[in-house]
């Protein structure tokens, strides 16, 4: 026989059912009123290749991600340049779209060349959390941001002692090998570089060491032992003065000695003029610069060349042209230059070289990347002839007349286009989309 429950025992059942309801319902309301809240955020597009995204998502919150730019409300253009003590100043340009149309800001962060990757990314977030705050003050956010202020110490501005002058060095090696064939290399450089508004010296040295071998066993008592070595060294250095916000004069010597090209010792130096057609100031985001350089070299060979010299003294000069752009619409830089010997024209060499990234709508960016010279001025080519090795391992220069390369390729994202969330078990292998890129 089936036992009816008391009213009372329903009534307290159906009292719990409706509170757990009424739970379940104002929970969803909170996490619905959150959801519109972060909607209500202004949408950033990042546009930076070399930045820790995940690590700006991670540290900025009170803004949403996109990964198209035309469907932000603020695309942050983060560009970068060394600096004369070796570091990085990073440029930050916020242009304001959509309802921000017309709001822009230009930020600057300067990491030094001893910080390490989390001081710099550290850094560079915190003058971009500065730059948004004007943005997200005008959303319903706004409440839920407080504002800190730290008073610097006394003594906080840093005195330098090394009067701009920075320092580096470097020594470096390889080696690989296998039962036939071992390969060792070493090379080390030595810089010096002083950069202030009106001058910027630079001095290098190089020097580098290769050494192959190579072993064929033609049968069991035969073994043929193939050693090949090149060495270089050479020396840099330079002076460019600062005439106006367009003009720039400078002078430029080179020594250099090296086995691949028969160079036993050459010298030259050259005083150059620099005009560039946007200011200085403008140089993380455009540059269109033209330069010319005029001077002499002395040259002595280690062989004779295929002109039967020994040793010249030769006059040269050379026109160079270079534009970079870096837009919303994507980044582009060419490079033209020509040289020629003035005792005879015909000795010259062109070349040309660039590399562009257009997006050319949502989703989809075009990538390309070449260069091409035009080479008639070897004169420094050996007239003994070159022995196979010499030929197969690439330790002397041979003729030629041109030279060339280049890649090309588009990409396609789609998918979301809030990219808030990071996850980075098993690596940073998701988010954002799918990615589809054909290169050729």
């Amino acid at each position: 026989m089936t036992r009816l429950s008391s009213p009372s025992t329903i009534l307290l059942s159906i009292t719990v059912l409706l509170m757990l309801a009424w739970s379940e319902a104002h929970t969803q309301t909170q996490t619905d009123s959150l959801d519109i809240l972060q909607k209500s955020a202004p949408k950033i597009f990042i546009d930076c290749g070399t930045c820790d995204q995940d690590y700006i998502r991670t540290e900025i919150l009170f803004v949403n991600y996109v990964r198209d730019r035309k469907q932000a409300d603020v695309h942050v253009m983060i560009t970068e340049m060394y600096t004369g003590s070796g570091g990085t100043e990073y440029t930050l340009t916020l242009m304001g779209q959509l309802r921000f149309d017309g709001v822009n800001d230009t930020l600057k962060y300067n990491a030094n060349k001893s910080d390490t990757q989390d001081m710099t990314r550290k850094g560079l977030v915190g003058v971009l959390r500065r730059g948004l705050v004007r943005y997200v003050i005008h959303s319903p956010l706004a409440e839920y941001l407080s504002v800190a202020y730290s008073k610097p110490t006394a003594g906080s501005k840093a005195v330098d002692e090394w009067d701009y002058w920075v320092f580096s060095t470097s020594v470096n090696s390889w080696l690989n090998g296998e039962s036939q064939y071992k390969s060792s290399q070493i090379w080390g450089s030595l810089t010096a570089i002083r950069v202030t508004e009106d001058w910027k010296f630079r001095f290098s040295v190089n020097t580098s060491y290769n050494e192959n071998k190579y072993e064929f066993q033609i049968d069991d008592t035969t073994t043929i032992v193939s050693t090949s070595i090149s060495r270089s060294q050479s020396f840099n250095g330079s002076a460019a003065k600062s005439i106006s916000e367009h003009w720039s004069a400078g002078l430029f010597t080179y020594v250099n000695s090296a086995t691949y090209s028969n160079t036993d010792i050459a010298a030259s130096a050259q005083p150059g003029i620099e005009y560039n057609i946007y200011p200085y100031a403008e140089s993380t985001r455009r540059q269109l610069r033209i330069g010319y350089q005029i001077g002499i070299s002395a040259r002595r060979y280690i062989d004779t060349t295929i002109y039967f010299k020994k040793s010249e003294v030769l006059f040269t000069h050379n026109l160079s042209a270079s534009l970079s752009l870096r837009q919303p619409w994507g980044s582009t830089s060419v490079t033209i230059s020509g040289s020629q010997y003035l005792h005879d024209l015909s000795k010259n060499s062109f070349s040309i070289s660039g590399n562009m990234s257009i997006r050319v709508f949502e989703g989809l960016s075009l990538n390309v990347y070449g260069g091409y010279s035009a080479v008639h001025d070897q004169l420094s080519l050996a007239k003994s002839s070159l022995t196979a090795e010499e030929v197969y391992q690439q330790r002397r220069e041979l003729a030629k007349s041109y030279s060339y390369w280049g890649s090309f390729g588009f990409s396609y994202t789609f998918g979301s286009i809030f990219n808030n969330i990071v996850n980075a078990r098993f690596g940073n292998q998701g988010g954002g989309g799918t990615t589809i890129t054909f290169s050729d």
